[in-house]
């Protein structure tokens, strides 16, 4: 997967954020007005004129360790008027280890890599990464101070590899068009080289890396004499079209079993300089994306799910700064839903829990003077829901309005790697719904040396009011100061949120009210004589309610993790909580007396690297109240069966005795419940890759969680629970879902794809425990499923290709 580029980069230990000043190796582009072939071999003419870049320095497993002979690199670089060209040799006194794994686009697989990380702008916080395989698949990624790694970012660049007798070659050509940087006429860039030998784990870059220090871009080298190049012109437009078909058994009068949609619809991309690019989505179909991992939820607080639409997910770097922008708000998962105003006798027959995305915008780049500017726009139609009488009449009621998303972002590079900036997002809504804004100032400032760091953010939010409900403005702050690098590093950190604070419109906000204190410590070594790497922290945190001030929690927690010579590894973690007052989980801010509890876990995982790798996990904790216990144990598999056919398997089991927890209400009395819950999820997944450009994955999943009621207890005015015998009627739980994603893709040319997908799922929530795992498992492939298939072609077209094409008159 691409987010394996996550561990490789950012590296143990390593943010993606600064680093002090220091020597810095530099290289010399050179340009070229020959013809070079990207075909992996380095025969070229032109790369005789290209000075040569090697003696990279290993990071891991044993930092500063030179490359050993018979397995040196090498780098080029040449640069013309329309691109920039990278020829790479990886020297291997034995091919056969080189690791080949055939993966799709984007994926890494069990394959030995080559990258480049450009800095254009040499700001030391933003960069753009390509990376090819020894068996040749392509990943490419995007990094900042913020946003860390952003993988979902894509450009469109051409490569190649060639396996020879001593070692395996790539060759690039990166169109200006896939970066962004000045218009001066000469410009010196930030550059690093990366090797990764997947047998050994060994990871090496042309400037070296120190694991103890903060930072990843900023510990790059030099790319220097690139004179004269100009942004192109920057225009693409994808159109696609899709169609689906979907089955589910209705089996009633009118209601059609098998139904069937066409789609159309576009993405544009335009440079409106050399800085700044327009990123567009018109009439959006997320149909094919990955399905949600859905939970039994008994918290008293919102699932949040992963983002898996592109758009969403790709460039947003700047629009994560404040920690204010939960994507999945627009359209997916929208916070606000009408009142439905129903008749006597009226029910309500469907209601839409999602919003229908007509366009989706973003603006985003950065100036030759560091400001970063983003603006994000998106408008959801609005969605009515279908209620019937008792005559059989239907008729629509709208449960959301037209609404309007948008997010403007200013962030300012300073010296020393720091910055400072302003956002604010905003929410507007059709009628009489109320509307939302929020903004925030961020500032992140670094010595000259990066020892040590202040970081804080300041937030006020405003909800309209209507004729119902006042509006409100609240605040928010968050202040973190401590030491960022060396072997040991801590920082202490202030969170502050008051009663009226409100983000969750377009972000996911669980709690208000409080006002925590935290201090964190961490020793990290990289070399030792039974380990590669050793971490352990702890972390000491006490919360309180603000208004009225009260205490809320206290707990310690502790952890470790080594990476011992034969790249196995172990995972452990402590955490003890004395008694705490829980305001949350009564559901009305009352206060529930939670007594202490503690827990401790242990993961094991053997060496990735082999065609068989395994691993397991185990956890254990003990409540005070009603000596309630439980424990998580689980276990994956993954065997690659060959470079182009892997498979895994997850499986877990969590059982939980005795457990308390908020059942309901009997009037204006609140309901706890003594209860067990049982819950198993187990899933399977594939890969078939038949060559870089095509292949099949397979997810299947199956998710059961239940909670079974024992007794019931009043919740008391001072937070303790007294046994009653009033019982809450269907406050059982039973949840039962199955998913299948199967995906064919083909990119049948650059930024160009095919893909057929077929989904099916079962979804069974019932208010009655069902026992044994097999009983659910039986029930859920005998219920009825909902099955889809669609068919979805998106075709890239890039206007400089197209003016090539064109005759000359």
């Amino acid at each position: 997967m691409k987010t394996y580029l996550l561990t490789i980069l950012s590296l143990a230990g390593l943010s993606l954020t600064t680093y002090a000043q220091k020597p810095v190796r530099q290289l010399r582009a050179i340009r070229t007005d020959l013809n070079i072939k990207i075909d992996g071999d380095l025969n070229d003419e032109a790369w005789k004129s290209a000075e040569v870049a090697t003696d990279f320095t290993e990071l891991r497993p044993a930092p500063g360790r030179k490359e050993a002979p018979g397995q040196q690199t090498e780098v080029r670089v040449l640069y013309d008027n329309t691109a920039i060209y990278v020829a790479a040799y990886m020297h291997e006194a034995n091919p056969d280890s080189i690791a080949r794994e055939i993966v799709p686009r984007d994926q890494v697989g069990n394959a030995d890599f080559f990258g480049v990380v450009f800095d254009p702008y040499l700001d030391k916080i933003n960069g753009n990464g390509f990376f090819i395989t020894a068996a040749g698949s392509q990943f490419d990624a995007k990094y900042s101070q913020v946003g860390g790694e952003d993988d979902n970012w894509d450009a469109v660049w051409f490569s190649n590899v060639k396996i020879n007798n001593d070692g395996w070659s790539a060759e690039f050509r990166i169109p200006y068009s896939a970066l962004r940087f000045s218009s001066k006429d000469i410009q010196t860039w930030g550059v690093n080289f990366i090797r990764k030998r997947f047998k050994t784990q060994q990871q090496s870059f042309w400037n070296p890396l120190d694991p103890t220090q903060n930072g990843f871009i900023n510990q790059g080298g030099e790319l220097t004499n690139i004179q004269n190049i100009e942004s192109p012109l920057r225009l693409s437009v994808s159109p696609y079209i899709s169609s689906y078909v979907n089955n589910y058994p209705y089996n009633l009068p009118g209601v059609k079993n098998t139904t069937g949609t066409f789609n159309g619809g576009m993405d544009i991309k335009y440079g409106i300089n050399q800085s700044f690019t327009l990123d567009m989505t018109l009439v959006p179909d997320f149909g094919q994306v990955q399905s949600d991992r859905q939970v039994l939820n008994l918290s008293p607080f919102e699932v949040q799910y992963n983002e898996n639409r592109q758009f969403f997910t790709e460039g947003t770097e700047l629009f994560s700064k404040g920690n204010l922008f939960y994507s999945r708000r627009v359209g997916s998962n929208p916070a606000y839903f009408n009142n439905l105003a129903l008749q006597p006798g009226e029910t309500v027959i469907e209601a839409p829990t999602e919003g229908k995305l007509l366009n989706a915008t973003k603006v985003s780049g950065r100036t030759a003077k560091g400001l970063g500017i983003g603006v994000f726009n998106a408008v959801t139609n609005r969605m009515n829901a279908i209620v019937r009488d008792a005559q059989g009449n239907e008729r629509l009621v709208e449960n959301q309005p037209l609404t309007n998303y948008n997010i403007v972002v200013f962030d300012q590079s300073l010296k020393n790697n720091s910055s400072v900036s302003f956002i604010n997002t905003n929410v507007l809504r059709q009628g009489s719904a109320y509307d939302a804004n929020v903004s925030a100032v961020q500032f992140d400032v670094s010595d000259k040396k990066n020892i040590w760091n202040i970081k804080g953010t300041g937030r006020v939010s405003n909800l309209s009011g209507n004729v119902l409900t006042p509006g409100q403005t609240g605040y928010s702050y968050d202040l973190k100061f401590g030491k960022q690098s060396g072997k040991f590093v801590y920082n202490y950190l202030q969170v502050l949120t008051d009663t009226k604070y409100n983000d969750n419109d377009l972000s996911i906000m669980n709690e208000r009210n409080f006002f925590n204190n935290s201090v964190f410590a961490e020793m990290n070594l990289y070399k030792g004589k039974h380990f590669n790497e050793f971490h352990t922290y702890m972390q000491v945190r006490y919360s309180q309610r603000l208004k009225p001030m009260t205490y809320q929690s206290f707990g310690i927690y502790n952890g470790l993790y080594v990476q011992f010579k034969n790249l196995w590894s172990i995972n452990a973690n402590t955490e003890l909580r004395p008694s705490s007052n829980d305001f949350y989980e009564a559901r009305n801010g009352s206060i529930y007396k939670d007594l202490s509890q503690w827990s401790a876990g242990v993961e094991i995982n053997s060496n990735h690297t082999k065609r068989y790798s395994v691993g397991v996990y185990s956890y254990y904790g003990e409540s005070r109240r009603f000596n309630g216990n439980g424990f998580d144990v689980g276990f994956y598999q993954n065997l690659r069966i060959s470079n182009k056919f892997k498979i895994g398997n997850d499986v877990s089991y969590s059982p939980d005795y005795n457990s308390a927890g908020w059942a309901g209400k009997s009037g204006n009395q609140v309901i706890f419940s003594r209860f067990d819950r049982h819950t198993i999820e187990n899933s399977l997944d594939a890969n078939y890759t038949f060559n870089t450009r095509m292949g099949i994955t397979l997810v299947a999943r199956h998710y059961w969680s239940s909670r079974k009621n024992k007794d019931f207890y009043n919740l008391q005015a001072d937070g303790s629970l007294a046994p009653t015998t009033t019982t809450i009627a269907n406050a059982d739980r039973n949840l039962n879902t199955f998913n299948i994603d199967m995906v064919y893709k083909w990119q049948f040319s650059p930024g160009s794809e095919f893909s057929i997908a077929w989904k099916d799922a079962s979804f069974v929530s019932a208010t009655q425990a069902h026992p044994g795992y097999r009983q659910n498992l039986d029930e859920i492939l005998n219920s009825p499923q909902n099955n889809s298939l669609s068919f979805k072609v998106l075709y890239y077209l890039d206007y400089l290709q197209l003016k090539k094409k064109q005759p000359s008159r």
